[in-house]
């Protein structure tokens, strides 16, 4: 009888512990925002993968922006995070702006050649190859001006006077912005020792050189870890320490060299992270912001909160299949639905391999047994996400300054609806 209860109680918890293991069914169909893009996709779309910005959610987080940032600051878009000429042009419209900081020299090239207003900050430093290449693209561009419009970004000494020699042969005067660190660790100047040197040659040769600022990134603070107390006071403390440090840079620059210090100079910092602490008080004067504004899951941040995810990859769906069945293990890749009710159904996409989360139906997943695949991904889900061919699944992005540039161009929506397709940013 012992034996007997004994056994009973072992497959009770057999079974507990199988009831507790098994995957629970995780699918749900669209949603009615995204059953309504996927409708319009499917009749109006170009039957390919497409990055997807949506206005409306665009414009929400404009607004936010609008409402958070000091208005004592300068809202410059970083065009790496918004790789798309039409959209910067509609950014900027909508903050009244002109100023944009730009990390790839043929993307200066090809803001040159729209011969716009733009005021251009470098937003890292660029090898003296690169700069010779971009004033080489130039030859045909006329109403573009880079010794007024271009702020090009130097960390050392040693890259300041290699620019200085190219302005002599060139015989223009470039403006510098001299990068600092203020706690990142990722270059720029990291004592007023040099500091000082560059200042010094900067002086010392007016007809050729510019001084217009600093730039001083502190996303780092944004990453402070609390041991004790609340994450917002540690990023607090941390962006305080950032602030402390540019002041440093600041004074010292503004006491000793005074006559370098007039008139409206550019002091950047921050980013879609960071914005909101600046409260005008700082030398700051210039924001550089950009993935705040489309939020990919990247910045799925507390300080964000108050921002929505406006980019979205969408892939067609080639082939339905039911069940899992691997290569080499037919006979048991089948069990794989049985026991998960996630692997019920398989759907082989148009593309894959993005830095990208699938976002819409819910409950889906890549199949990594398969393979990995950049041409026809093998996802997985179950019968609730009610998918059929040609119908398209969604995801959502990690980052958008790589990700935008990978389709071409760039498909536009409102109220559920294409309204354009302008091209991206070429690699």
């Amino acid at each position: 009888m012992k034996k007997k209860i004994i056994t009973i109680v072992i497959i009770i918890v057999v079974v507990f512990i199988i009831i507790m293991l098994k995957p629970g069914d995780k699918g749900k169909p669209y949603s009615s925002y995204f059953s309504a893009i996927n409708t319009d996709l499917t009749r109006n779309g170009p039957g390919r993968p497409v990055i997807l910005v949506d206005l409306d959610l665009l414009d929400q987080n404009i607004t936010m922006v609008k409402k958070q940032l000091n208005p004592a600051l300068k809202f410059r878009l970083t065009v790496k995070s918004i790789p798309c000429p039409w959209l910067i042009d509609y950014i900027l419209d909508k903050m009244n702006s002109r100023y944009v900081m730009v990390f790839h020299w043929p993307d200066i090239s090809y803001l040159a050649n729209k011969s716009k207003n733009y005021d251009i900050l470098l937003g890292k430093p660029i090898p003296i190859r690169g700069v010779i290449e971009f004033y080489n693209s130039l030859k045909h561009v006329i109403q573009f001006n880079p010794e007024k419009q271009i702020q090009w970004l130097v960390d050392t000494p040693a890259r300041l006077l290699q620019y200085l020699e190219f302005a002599k042969q060139k015989k223009i005067r470039m403006k510098i912005n001299i990068e600092i660190d203020v706690g990142l660790h990722r270059g720029g100047v990291q004592t007023v020792e040099e500091l000082d040197a560059m200042l010094t040659i900067i002086k010392h040769n007016p007809e050729f050189l510019q001084f217009t600022g600093f730039m001083g990134y502190e996303v780092h603070s944004a990453s402070a870890i609390s041991i004790i107390g609340s994450k917002r006071k540690a990023i607090q403390q941390a962006f305080e320490d950032a602030m402390s440090r540019y002041n440093m840079f600041y004074n010292y620059g503004k006491e000793k060299y005074a006559s370098l210090f007039k008139g409206y100079l550019t002091f950047n910092s921050g980013g879609s992270h960071t914005y909101m602490l600046f409260d005008g008080t700082q030398p700051v004067n210039d924001i550089a912001m950009g993935s705040a504004l489309l939020k990919p899951s990247d910045f799925n941040k507390p300080l964000l909160s108050g921002h929505v995810e406006a980019l979205f990859v969408a892939t067609p769906v080639l082939k339905r299949l039911e069940g899992t069945t691997i290569p080499f293990i037919e006979r048991i890749s089948n069990l794989m639905a049985i026991w998960n009710p996630n692997r019920q159904v398989t759907y082989f996409i148009y593309g894959g391999g993005w830095r990208a989360h699938y976002y819409s139906p819910e409950g889906l997943t890549e199949n990594t047994i398969y393979g990995f695949s950049t041409n026809q991904a093998i996802v997985n889900g179950s019968r609730k996400t009610s998918l059929n061919v040609d119908d398209y699944i969604f995801l959502l992005p990690t980052q958008s300054e790589a990700i935008m540039r990978e389709f071409g161009d760039v498909v536009m929506i409102r109220n559920g609806k294409i309204v354009g397709r302008y091209p991206a940013l070429p690699q």
